[in-house]
């Protein structure tokens, strides 16, 4: 939502004439629109700035004054407001014409344009005093803060006492001669210096801020001219001097006097209140509610505002749930689940003793001590079947409740605890002995097989014990056949059990879906089922024996006819 200033139009025929009058008057004119200006914090919940009695604070919201779109009615010069007379140096004068005509509220003087806008870049965005902009704004608040116009003249202090008077001209005659001042800017540094504030460099030719005095030897850059207690830019360049630091206004004064933490106005009386790390006057140091005075009273903060007794009480204190009375300062304030009672009424539903510092259980809202809430409420432990008291530690698995000491394994009959445990046909056991009694064993080694096991049979092995019969070679992922229920790696069973080639003397294992040929107890690879003399296989074929050999029959009939003619 837009915030739109509320600006009041003045008639005044000889406007320059009264407004010397008013200087007369006052000392200075400062006109700061405050009234009904809308609350940067609160919008639209704040009707308006409305001032409290003696706080700078609004009394619609009571968020500070300075948080609400306060504006000054004419064009601010800082001489003006501060009271300094003008340089005799047309130069050195800030004038309204100047600063608009550069597109700002507020210009260093005796600055070329060019280098207007050499300074302006050089300060944070957000703070340079464009028309029309957060930066406005920020130096129209600035020179609220740190020039405030209690501090610049008498007429704008409300509750400066009357044997006072002296002592504030005294410290505004000091603070003028000695103090208070406007810096410059310089466009081109003749040699190179050094920034008081951050110690870099300002090389020959840059711009730079000097502080009549601090001496013609001391510089800084333009974002650092701030003040040593808040940091801020120094606004309009306007600055105090003391013990050789930089300080607004504000700060400077807060050095030399107290000032009151309600009316913002410094405190000149010999007597007044110091309370929370702050400093009051005697009669503005009051609850924050109802404006009572609290010297010398009981008081209590809240979000660090002073509430007398009563309207803390009214405000602040909780309901009993008990009796539904208010639960005073004077009484200490119970509480469980978001619900508060008395001392006294924070006792057990039905046997009325009092809890405090005692064990005790709810049930509907209701408290209950240990013993009428084991009686009317507890649960039983599944294992030894007792109630368990209020507070008592509960172990619960699948709907079954245990005591901590009763959880326990039902093989060693030791607590489980915190740690894992297996559950097996309703009973418990700890992971121990669930192994020792239900987990799997190699049947050669008898020892538990935790990964990675070899079944053989319908029984299980580990890898490294699933192992030839004959050689001991592992089988655990190789080819392997059996003899009498014992594993054989391929080779052993060749070795040892495997028919052999009449013609190659080798094994006829049947591996791979190997073909042979027998015949009469004598056995062949296919292969190797050839004529002895012209070596053709034989297989599928008919075939003729002669003593050991083999022959087809072509070479059969002819070894014949070679024996007849012999």
């Amino acid at each position: 939502m837009a915030l739109h200033r509320i600006r009041r139009n003045v008639c005044i025929d000889n406007q320059d004439t009264c407004r010397e009058e008013l200087r007369a008057n006052r000392g200075l004119l400062i006109r700061e629109i405050d009234d009904g200006q809308p609350c940067l914090l609160c919008h639209e919940k704040c009707p308006g700035f409305s001032a409290h009695s003696f706080r700078k604070v609004c009394q619609n919201c009571k968020c500070p004054r300075d948080r609400h779109d306060i504006y000054h009615e004419d064009f601010v010069n800082v001489r003006d407001r501060i009271g300094l007379k003008i340089p005799d140096d047309p130069n050195m004068r800030m004038t309204k014409e100047a600063a608009l005509s550069n597109g700002y509220a507020w210009v260093p003087p005796g600055l070329p344009n060019q280098k207007i806008e050499d300074y302006m870049s050089q300060l944070p965005n957000h703070k340079v005093p464009r028309l029309s902009s957060p930066g406005e704004k920020y130096r129209e608040k600035q020179l609220m803060i740190q020039l405030p116009r209690q501090d610049l003249s008498e007429f704008y202090c409300k509750y400066l006492e009357t044997g006072s008077r002296r002592s504030f001209h005294d410290f505004v005659m000091v603070r003028n001669e000695m103090a208070l001042d406007i810096a410059f800017v310089k466009d081109s540094l003749p040699t190179d210096m050094d920034c008081r504030k951050c110690q870099g460099a300002l090389a020959a030719g840059d711009l730079a801020v000097f502080a009549p005095k601090f001496g013609e030897n001391v510089a800084w850059h333009p974002a650092c001219f701030v003040c040593k207690r808040c940091d801020e830019l120094l606004v309009d360049m306007t600055y105090c001097v003391k013990d050789g630091y930089l300080f607004c206004e504000r700060h400077y004064a807060e050095t030399i006097k107290p000032r009151c933490a309600a009316c913002d106005e410094l405190i000149f009386a010999g007597e007044y209140t110091k309370a929370m790390n702050k400093d009051w006057h005697t009669g503005h140091f009051c609850c924050w509610s109802c404006d009572e005075t609290l010297t010398g009273q009981r008081y209590i903060l809240r979000d660090e505002h002073p509430y007398c007794i009563g309207c803390y009480e009214t405000t602040f204190a909780n309901t009993c749930h008990e009796c539904r009375k208010p639960i005073g300062t004077d009484s200490k304030d119970l509480s469980y689940k978001d619900k508060h009672w008395h001392e006294r009424c924070f006792l057990c539903s039905m046997c009325k003793i009092s809890l405090v510092d005692k064990p005790f259980g709810s049930k509907d809202d209701r408290l209950f001590c240990a013993s009428c809430y084991d009686a009317a409420f507890a649960t039983k432990c599944d294992g030894c079947g007792e109630i368990f008291k209020a507070g008592t530690r509960k172990m619960e698995y699948k709907g079954h409740q245990w005591h901590e000491q009763c959880f326990c394994c039902v093989t060693c009959k030791q607590p489980i605890g915190t740690r894992s445990f297996i559950p097996k046909d309703n009973e418990i056991y700890c992971a121990s002995c669930y192994e020792e009694k239900f987990a799997t064993r190699c049947v050669k080694c008898s020892k538990i097989i935790s990964s990675g096991g070899v079944t053989y049979k319908s029984e299980p092995w580990h890898r490294e014990c699933f192992m030839c019969t004959n050689c001991n070679t592992s089988l655990a992922g190789q080819r392997f056949t059996s003899r009498d229920d014992k594993p054989y790696c391929a080779v052993c069973f060749a070795d040892l059990f495997a028919k052999r080639c009449d013609a190659c003397a080798k094994p006829i294992t049947g591996m791979g879906g190997t073909k042979f040929i027998s015949f009469e107890d004598r056995h062949w690879h296919n292969e190797c089922f050839l004529c002895i003399t012209c070596k053709c296989s034989l297989v599928g074929k008919g075939f003729i024996t002669d003593g050991l050999d083999v022959l087809c029959p072509d070479c059969a009939k002819l070894k014949l006819q070679s024996q007849i003619r012999a």
